[in-house]
């Protein structure tokens, strides 16, 4: 059975387990797990007994635990979401593998390259279902961009740039302990967090990277992973990319830049700017707000590619695919 024909029926509920239910699961993911008809949510599981209960509670979910191996283990659990630091994906997805269950990863997959690697390749011997949280790939949003480059709107895509800065927060200027600039956790800082979600977004957009390098530094001295990021791409397509990622600027700015033969799109991969299309027919600008639970569309596709009638845009082949364009980045292969 291939990865594409593994399915569900409709003739009962999809019963998922969540491993890691901080704040990416609060508002983002589970909500839209839970609002998915066919799927349901039976049981959640934090390392904090007492945080697993309150927010158990706080969303209707009838079971908790402070056990990774029992919800994974659990014969009422046919699936598994990890929405744990990435520093402990590959712990829990390798376990997931080996019970057989259909998983989705919270992105990035995992810290590095290698780590990803195994994870696909555990799944794929298996032919069991991976997914990974690259959300924006199923957000209407960023469907209508790719439906204006499908259409030639700018004509040939020759060039993409995104300029992502941001001003060290409370937590970086104080010291407090963060996972996401943990040299250990996210060798890459804020670019590993957000960085890969626009990459990823990229590839899909405009085709598989095949090379890419860049510059890696930490400038401010706040946390031991690095604060700035400088890098440059080929797509596959021929497409240029470059991209500069500033933690420690005085500015917050978000702005990506497709240019074409004919025209150029603007918009923003992180905030919710406004789409622009600009080209000889003039400039159109639409806002296209994203959903309450934002990762809502990417779910349904989990429940459409599971019942067989299309496939996830972002499996474990593309977020192994931007784990390496990551590394490449970083210089760690």
């Amino acid at each position: 059975m291939s990865e594409s024909h593994f399915h569900f029926t409709t003739e009962k509920p999809l019963r998922w387990g969540v491993i890691g239910c901080g704040s990416v699961a609060e508002k983002k993911s589970v909500p839209a797990y839970l609002n998915t008809p066919g799927f349901e949510v039976p049981m959640v599981m934090r390392r904090n007994l007492d945080k697993a209960r309150d927010y158990a509670e706080r969303h209707g979910i009838p079971f908790w635990t402070d056990n990774a191996d029992e919800v994974i283990a659990h014969p009422g659990i046919d699936a598994i979401y990890i929405a744990t630091p990435p520093d402990s994906h590959k712990q829990y997805a390798l376990k997931v593998a080996e019970a057989g269950k259909p998983c989705c990863i919270e992105k990035p997959m995992a810290p590095t390259y290698q780590d990803s690697l195994e994870i696909f390749q555990a799944f794929k011997t298996k032919n069991i279902p991976l997914f990974i949280a690259y959300y924006r790939r199923s957000l209407p949003r960023f469907l209508k961009i790719k439906q204006w480059l499908e259409e030639g709107l700018i004509g040939t895509v020759e060039h993409i740039h995104w300029k992502k800065t941001k001003p060290p927060n409370d937590m970086d200027v104080s010291g407090t302990y963060n996972w996401r600039t943990d040299h250990n956790i996210a060798k890459g800082g804020y670019f590993d967090d957000l960085a890969s979600h626009g990459l990823d977004l990229f590839a899909f957009l405009l085709g598989d990277i095949k090379t890419a390098e860049g510059r890696a530094q930490n400038k401010l001295g706040l946390y031991s992973a690095y604060d700035a990021v400088t890098a440059t791409w080929l797509h596959e397509s021929g497409v240029i990319g470059s991209g500069l990622w500033d933690f420690g600027t005085k500015d917050r700015e978000d702005k990506v830049e497709i240019l074409g033969s004919v025209g150029k799109i603007n918009f923003s991969v992180l905030d919710e700017a406004p789409l622009v299309l600009e080209n000889n027919v003039g400039v159109q600008t639409i806002e296209i707000p994203n959903p309450e639970y934002i990762q809502e569309f990417h779910v349904a596709n989990i429940k459409n590619h599971l019942l067989g009638k299309g496939l996830h845009p972002s499996t474990g082949k593309t977020g192994l695919h931007t784990s390496w364009v990551m590394d490449k980045i970083l210089g760690t292969i």
